[in-house]
């Protein structure tokens, strides 16, 4: 979802500096995130990514730089910016001991909602996330995806116009990883700014309009998740063919033009490559001038992990299902 680029952004921030004793955690890291977008904060265990989510949110204060969330600064009007956000943690906020309709009830009053008020916003989220027909069970008595699902409901009761989900789907099954996904993408196409963090790869991929990578306490690199992984090398095209003629024939030109390395045995020339139209159309136009024809092509190109893996030099977060890395929180 596009936004001009002279809007106000939804959340931005200017040199924000953290530092526990003599341990820096955010190092001068600048955001600027449009409003109806999502965007994915990624990096490894320790990078200060909650401490990222946390300073926004207004639970710690900066040591320096400056962030405004919704129009207003997070030092100035630390209340504005509470009353503007709404945030799911790591952990569920959610009572196990009270029904999922009483935490939606207890939301409400302490957004000091009108009682009727109040009761109209719990039925109307408990309806939309599904869990209408469980509003009267105790919230301990939920599957961990409906438990989740209740987290981000009771987030919404204040109408937030931004929501930091910071892990929102570790330890997840599948299926409840998907029902989220399409429960943000809802939440961004109604106009709601979503900052999110993760520790899957592939959630981010398949969520974020823009993401940045964040590495000892600064931004390594941000972009669409395209734009990311055409930073790291090792994009190629595999072209096959069944015709060892055809093989013979292609593979002096585009070893010469292209730097290709093939495999006699398999029939198969491996030719770098980013995987843009512009590279794919010159590939073919050498293949039209030897009067060649591939039998199959396959662009590769590097993954998420890859961009991660070079930017951070650091284990990759799981991009597995259900199979989240082995520590779930930054240091500090």
């Amino acid at each position: 979802m596009s936004t001009p680029a002279s809007a106000a952004p939804a959340v931005s921030a200017a040199g924000l500096r953290k530092a526990y004793g003599d341990k820096t955690v955010l190092d001068g890291i600048d955001l600027r995130i449009p409003a109806g977008s999502v965007f994915a904060l990624l990096g490894p265990n320790g990078a200060g990514k909650s401490t990222t989510v946390k300073i926004l949110t207004t639970l710690i204060t900066a040591d320096g730089g400056q962030a405004q969330v919704a129009g207003h600064d997070i030092a100035g009007s630390p209340d504005g910016v509470r009353a503007a956000i709404g945030v799911t943690g790591q952990f569920s906020a959610v009572d196990g001991l009270i029904t999922g309709e009483e935490n939606m009830l207890l939301m409400a009053d302490l957004h000091h909602l009108p009682r009727r008020e109040g009761r109209r916003v719990a039925a109307e989220l408990l309806e939309r996330f599904g869990l209408a027909d469980a509003a009267k069970k105790p919230a301990q008595s939920y599957s961990g995806g409906m438990k989740r699902r209740l987290d981000i409901a009771m987030t919404l009761v204040g109408g937030p116009r931004v929501i930091f989900l910071d892990e929102p789907t570790t330890g997840l099954d599948p299926r409840s990883r998907h029902t989220m996904w399409q429960i943000i993408r809802e939440l961004v196409a109604g106009g709601t700014t979503v900052f999110l963090t993760t520790q899957y790869l592939e959630e981010a991929d398949e969520l974020a309009d823009r993401i940045a990578v964040l590495n000892d306490g600064k931004i390594a690199a941000e972009g669409t998740a395209e734009e990311l992984k055409r930073i790291v090398p090792g994009g190629h095209v595999r072209l096959r063919f069944l015709d060892p003629a055809a093989y013979r024939a292609a593979a002096p030109a585009l070893t010469e033009a292209t730097g290709a390395t093939g495999d006699d045995e398999a029939l198969t020339l491996q030719i770098p490559s980013d995987g843009s139209q512009r590279a794919l159309r010159d590939l073919l136009a050498r293949l039209d001038a030897a009067g060649v024809e591939a039998d199959e092509l396959t662009v590769h190109t590097p993954d998420l992990d890859d961009v991660f893996f070079a930017l951070t030099g650091s284990a990759v977060p799981s991009p597995v299902p259900g199979r989240p890395a082995q520590s779930q929180e930054d240091a500090r």
